[in-house]
């Protein structure tokens, strides 16, 4: 088994530990940096961190590989990579960028295929002057999303 993985073997074993927690990202460098980005149903504490830090840190052997490591939490305005990270920001403002637009609007639903996305927008009377405020909605496949990520209004 390789360094490798044999840290995303450690990993996966402390994520199973905390079902709450899941993995955003792992990578490790040529010079061995392990970076390991958390998330969670709840959001991911020091103590997440510290936890899954320990259980991959002591299973490895200082003698046998020099390692640095570094567990953190997917930042607040970190774009969203995973199914689960749609599914635990429902009823909150997304940017999502396409090919073709950018919408930010609020994420009504999110499945194993696409987002629901839905906002009101003004847009010029049908008939007469003036406009009209409509409710616009958009179901965006996983696969069209260039990147998303979660708007902070304070």
């Amino acid at each position: 088994m390789t360094f490798k993985e044999k840290v995303a073997e450690l990993v996966n074993i402390a994520l199973e530990e905390r079902p709450s927690l899941f993995l955003i990202d792992l990578s490790i460098s040529d010079s061995n940096k392990i970076s390991v980005i958390l998330d969670g149903d709840n959001g991911v504490n020091l103590q997440d961190c510290i936890d899954v830090s320990r259980a991959v840190e002591h299973n490895l052997d200082r003698e046998e590989q020099d390692f640095s490591l570094e567990v953190a939490s997917a930042g607040a305005t970190s774009p969203l990579k995973n199914i689960r990270q749609y599914r635990k920001n429902l009823g909150r403002t997304l940017k999502v960028k396409t090919a073709q637009e950018e919408i930010e609007a609020k994420l009504t639903d999110a499945n194993d295929e696409h987002i629901v996305l839905e906002w009101k927008a003004r847009e010029p009377k049908k008939v007469g002057k003036g406009k009209e405020t409509v409710e616009k909605k958009a179901e965006i496949p996983y696969g069209d999303i260039k990147e998303a990520v979660v708007v902070i209004k304070f």
